[in-house]
Order: C-alpha cells, then sequence, then structure tokens
C-alpha cells in the first residue's frame, strides 16, 4: 500500500514538473530571494544580543550602538524588497503554471469523444477547473515557499543557535519539537485523505446546482422547487460535514503545534535563564537565543502548512491527472489519408453498431445504402429506431469499422477527422445555442462571415424576419442555451448556422419539429433551391418534411424495414403508409 502511494506521489511530481519546468529560472530567482531574506534575518537578533553585552559591559560607545542599528534597519529595507521579489517570482510562477494547466485541460477536453461526457458530470468537471486548479496553484506557489523557507530556516537558526551560542541549550530546546515531526507524518496522511473526500463532496454539490439551474423550467413547471430545494440542503450539508473533517484536523493539529513550541520556549527561558545567572553564556546571548527560538516558529508552523497544501494539492492532482489518462476513442490513426475535401457521396455497407457502454445490444443492423452526392436522404422511424446514430456515425462521434460508412469511396476512419466534420454541416436535436449574439451563433462554424452571408442564410431558414423585429436584431443575446428564444427560433438559428457553414453535405435531425406547417413548407423549398447539387440527410419524425426526398430509409428497431420514395413506401402499404395514415387522420383531426 505505502509503496502505491509513493508511486502514485511520484506520478504526481513527474506530471506537474512538466509544468513548473518552464518558468524554473523565475523559481530559482525566487528561491535565491528567500535565502537571502532568511540569512538577513539571522542577523537581527546577533546585533540586539551585541547591543544588549556591549551596553551591559560599556564595552560600546554610542557610535557603536547607532552602527549596528543603522545595520538592523538596512537589513530591514534587504527583507523588504526581498520580500516583494520572491512573491513576485514565486507567486506568479504558480499562477502561470495554474494558466497552463486550465488551457491544456480544456484542450484535453475538447479532444475527448462523446463517451468521456455521458459518462462523466459537468458539476464535477467544472470542480475540476476551479476548486482543485486552486489547490494546485497554492502547492506550486505557497507549499514550495513554506516548505524551502522553514528547511532553510531551520538549518540557518540551528546552525546560528549551536555555533554562535550553546549546543546543550539547543539540544533542550529541540526536544519537543521532535514530537513535531511525527505528527506532521500522521496529519499529511489524514489530511490527504479528507481533503479528497471534500473535493468529491464538492463536485457533487456543483453538478446539482448545474442542473437544477439549467432545468429550473422543468422544476418549475413541476412544482418541484420544495424537493430540489431538499436535495440541495442534503448535497450542501454533506459538503459542510466533510469541510468540517477537513477543518477538524486542522484545529486539532495547530494547537498541539502551539503546544510544544510553548514546551520548547519555556525549557529555554528555565535551562537558557540558569545558564544565563551560571555565567555560561552572557545575557545578549540568553536574549539572542530567545529571539532565535521565536524565528523557530514560523518554520516549524510553515511545516504543517506545508503538509496541508500538499496534501491538498497531491489529492486535486490525482482528479486532474485523471482528465489527462483519458484518451479519445475517436481520433487520426495511422490509416488516415491527406483527403482535403468531400464531395457528398455516401455508402453504408452492412451498418452494425453499439454504443461502448451496451456492448452485445446492436442500435443499427447491417444497413446497407447508397446516399448519390446532391440527392437528399430522409429517415424516418419510431423514436430508438437508430436514426440519431447514424448522423453520430457520420460525424465520426463514435467509431464503427471503417469499411462500414465511405465517402466519395473513401472508408471514413481514413478521412481526416478535421476534413470530415469541416465538409458536413450538422443540426442536432437539442438546438443548442451560446450565450452570445444571434449574429455570433449564426457565424460560429465560418470564418469571416459577410452580413450579406449571415442575411442570406438567417432568410433562407425563414428567421431573418423575427431577428429584425428584435430591438437589438442581430446582436441580440440569446442568453444560456438560447434561452431567450422560442422552440421554433432556436432551431431555424440552429438551420442558419448549418447554411452559412455551405457544406457539401447536410444532416438536419429532427430540424423542423418546432415550427408550424407553413413554415415548414418554405424552409423545405428554400432548402431544396439553396442546396441544390449538395447532399441533404433529413431525420424527421413527420411525414410532410420528408416526402419530396429522393429515397426514404426507414428504421424499426435498427433495422432497414423499408426504403424508397414516399409513393413506393405507400404503395408496400407498410410501416411507412400506417405513419403516414396515422399523421394524416391527426391533420384531419386537428383541422376538424
Amino acid at each position: 500500500m505505502k509503496d502505491t502511494d509513493m508511486v502514485n506521489k511520484m506520478k504526481m511530481v513527474r506530471f506537474i514538473g512538466k509544468y513548473v519546468k518552464r518558468y524554473k529560472w523565475q523559481y530559482a530567482g525566487g528561491i535565491l530571494t528567500l535565502l537571502v531574506v532568511d540569512i538577513c534575518n539571522l542577523f537581527i537578533p546577533q546585533f540586539t544580543g551585541e547591543i544588549t553585552d556591549g551596553l551591559q559591559q560599556g564595552s560600546m560607545d554610542a557610535g557603536g550602538v547607532l552602527r549596528r542599528v543603522f545595520f538592523i534597519v538596512g537589513l530591514g529595507a534587504v527583507i523588504a524588497l526581498g520580500r516583494f521579489l520572491w512573491r513576485f517570482f514565486l507567486f506568479g510562477s504558480a499562477r502561470k503554471v495554474e494558466r497552463d494547466l486550465r488551457d491544456d485541460m480544456f484542450g484535453h477536453l475538447e479532444g475527448l469523444s462523446l463517451r468521456y461526457f455521458n459518462e462523466n458530470k459537468t458539476g464535477d468537471l467544472m470542480s475540476k477547473f476551479t476548486n482543485d486548479l486552486n489547490a494546485v496553484r497554492v502547492a506550486v506557489g505557497p507549499a514550495v515557499i513554506t516548505s524551502f523557507d522553514a528547511t532553510a530556516m531551520m538549518a540557518l537558526v540551528l546552525c546560528k543557535m549551536i555555533f554562535s551560542i550553546d549546543l546543550k541549550l539547543t539540544l533542550a530546546a529541540l526536544v519537543p519539537l521532535v514530537l513535531i515531526a511525527f505528527g506532521d507524518y500522521y496529519y499529511g496522511k489524514l489530511q490527504n485523505a479528507r481533503f479528497s473526500e471534500k473535493q468529491e463532496a464538492f463536485s457533487e454539490l456543483t453538478d446539482r446546482v448545474q442542473e437544477s439551474i439549467s432545468g429550473i423550467r422543468v422544476v418549475k413547471a413541476f412544482v418541484q422547487e420544495r424537493k430540489e430545494l431538499q436535495a440541495f440542503a442534503a448535497l450542501n450539508e454533506k459538503n459542510r460535514r466533510k469541510n468540517l473533517r477537513v477543518a477538524g484536523i486542522q484545529a486539532l493539529f495547530m494547537p498541539l503545534l502551539d503546544l510544544v513550541i510553548g514546551i520548547s520556549s519555556l525549557v529555554t527561558l528555565l535551562y537558557g535563564g540558569w545558564l544565563a545567572l551560571t555565567g555560561d553564556i552572557s545575557l545578549g546571548q540568553f536574549i539572542a537565543f530567545n529571539q532565535y527560538i521565536a524565528m523557530m516558529v514560523w518554520p516549524l508552523l510553515a511545516a504543517g502548512e506545508s503538509i496541508t497544501y500538499f496534501s491538498q494539492g497531491f489529492a486535486s492532482m490525482k482528479r486532474i491527472h485523471s482528465i489527462f489518462e483519458e484518451k479519445p476513442d475517436v481520433f487520426d490513426t495511422e490509416d488516415t489519408e491527406e483527403i482535403d475535401s468531400l464531395e457528398g457521396t455516401i455508402d453504408f455497407r452492412d451498418l452494425t453498431f453499439a454504443y461502448p457502454d451496451q456492448e452485445g445490444v446492436a442500435v443499427l443492423d447491417k444497413i446497407s445504402l447508397h446516399v448519390e452526392k446532391g440527392s437528399i436522404l430522409a429517415i424516418v422511424g419510431r423514436t430508438g429506431s437508430g436514426k440519431t446514430t447514424i448522423a453520430n456515425l457520420l460525424l465520426r462521434m463514435y467509431n464503427t469499422r471503417s469499411d462500414m460508412i465511405t465517402i466519395d469511396g473513401h472508408p471514413i476512419h481514413t478521412i481526416p477527422l478535421k476534413t470530415l466534420r469541416e465538409y458536413i454541416a450538422y443540426v442536432p436535436q437539442d438546438n443548442f445555442l451560446f450565450s452570445d449574439t444571434l449574429e455570433n451563433n449564426i457565424t460560429f462554424g465560418v470564418k469571416n462571415a459577410t452580413r450579406e452571408d449571415v442575411y442570406r442564410a438567417a432568410k433562407t431558414a425563414c428567421i431573418h424576419s423575427n431577428i429584425v423585429e428584435f430591438p437589438a436584431g442581430y446582436r441580440t443575446m440569446v442568453g444560456e442555451r438560447g434561452v431567450t428564444l422560442s422552440g421554433g427560433q432556436k432551431q431555424r438559428s440552429s438551420i442558419a448556422r448549418a447554411l452559412l457553414k455551405d457544406a457539401p453535405i447536410l444532416i438536419l435531425d429532427d430540424a423542423l419539429s418546432a415550427v408550424d406547417t407553413d413554415t415548414e413548407e418554405q424552409i423545405l423549398k428554400n432548402l431544396k433551391e439553396n442546396r441544390a447539387g449538395k447532399t441533404t440527410i433529413m431525420i424527421a419524425h413527420r411525414i410532410s418534411t420528408i416526402q419530396q426526398a429522393d429515397q426514404i430509409l426507414v428504421l424499426e428497431d435498427g433495422h432497414k424495414a423499408e426504403c424508397g420514395t414516399h409513393e413506393e413506401l405507400l404503395a408496400l402499404n407498410g410501416i411507412y403508409k400506417s405513419i403516414y395514415d396515422r399523421q394524416q387522420l391527426e391533420k384531419q383531426l386537428e383541422q376538424a
């Protein structure tokens, strides 16, 4: 167990060491400055003792006293400047390490596959970006300072006490302090475990807050405010208990540390006073020794703080490192070819797929289909039949066997991910909009888009007339996830974003479900004109959305149940015909 802990700690040291090494000269400058400050501090008790002995023995005149006072003031100025410099170097470097680590974490997260985000909660990830990164910053900043300062100051003060005053007095004063070394070891182990539990509790709390706020409309609509409050209160209480466990061990350790230091000071007063009375040491040396004992209080307290900081830092590093240990499932391989563009001819050959967490349960089973460049493919089927899965596989959000999907004759695994996704425009089911202006949301996937291009895409998506009616027009802020827009407006804004990209392949995943039939007809007419010569894949539940498609794929439990044009499928008198008849009946009832 101990060997495992040591291996883990060494792994964390190597992990964070890569970032610290980038600023090694700043760290070296800060540590050197800190050493100069510690050395300067040593001479103040010495000069104080010399002044005391000189005045007591009459061996020092006013000029000698003034010279030493001048030296003390000069040392104070050097110490003040040094303290500024080591803070500048070490705290500044720690902030840079935190920044670099946060940048790398975000970049790594962007490269991970959907599986990771399906398995990990947003609140937990957010706590790693905030609390855990802060703990790591403290470990590579203040903890480095306190640990080095404690070590250096302790060594320098001990040397001064032994060689300048008295060895026996020094040993007597140190006997109680040996207890601290044993206490520090157990304190560090307890802190590491308890801080990990505290961070986990905070992650759960953050995730609950994030989910409740994101779903506030649902909470209010179902009058579940009290239930959510109770759930939050339970997690908040758990978080409080875990924080108290961390604070409790600190509250126990620090008073014990003060007690040991007090005992050491008492020994110094009794034994040192006796040595001064017997003449073994001078009064000035006795005063200087007491000042040195007082100077050792900080290193001892700093040792406790360092253990706290490092323990918390290592616990947080493990949580952060777990992100970097995750590898993407989808990436460019050695089989990837140099393909710079795509035209839009798609082939499915016995396409079979099961999600990673549901191995053995095929979502798609042996689907074969040819989609000609410039044609419109519609996919229809009951909920859970695998329609969205086809869109995810075309975007390579998940892997399947390379030869099952080809685009322009290229197996999908051989197409660079950047090229594949640049040449496919996608309107997802959830119509996600960023908390930004409408214009920036529409231009999200296109660089250097002109205002005319934006207007054209918005008009094709039938959203332009709505946008110009807003007080701020295209500069209207849509709020988090587009919360200030209606469902239909969000859908049409997402369609405009995809159309502006003008990609050879367009995937619309149930993208017209929230618009009325008149608007739907106009958008479909605009799409037919706008997308001439380009491939379009439309996933829908309404037959009215897809009946003009060149071919319609009907899925049933992941199987290819039927395929053909609207007229051909009606003639089959199968699943498609039953869906069509039911929707026609619903339409007649609505009109009635």
